[in-house]
């Protein structure tokens, strides 16, 4: 199993900003999920290997996903944070085509970094 890593977290206020950065090459799909304190990790984002996006509704309008294959290198751009963002955020990877929003659809997954958000 590979591991990936991410980079990029950390704390902001609320109206904030923050990039995550995973290190990644290969992959036909590649998501984003978060896990916030005491619930269940669920899917925020996916690319597929034609660039194609899709999002949850919570941060559709201020997350943006993006690779950079020359860096091998996958993006989560997170704009005007709200403290419900707050959570553990992985990035996944599939050697399957077909983009899931579920975790049984990535095979391959980061360590998690912490983003906090305060009021």
């Amino acid at each position: 199993q590979v591991q990936l890593v991410e980079s990029g977290g950390g704390s902001v206020q609320a109206g904030g900003s923050l990039r995550l950065s995973c290190s990644a090459s290969g992959y036909s799909c590649m998501g984003w999920f978060r896990q916030a304190p005491g619930k269940q990790r669920e899917w925020v984002s996916y690319i597929s290997a034609d660039g194609d996006t899709r999002y949850t509704d919570s941060v559709k309008g201020r997350f943006t996903i993006s690779k950079d294959n020359a860096k091998n290198t996958l993006y989560l751009q997170m704009n005007n944070l709200k403290p419900e963002d707050t959570g553990m955020y992985y990035c996944a990877g599939s050697w399957v085509r077909y983009c899931y929003r579920t975790e049984q659809g990535y095979t391959d997954w980061g360590q998690g970094a912490q983003v906090t958000v305060s009021s």
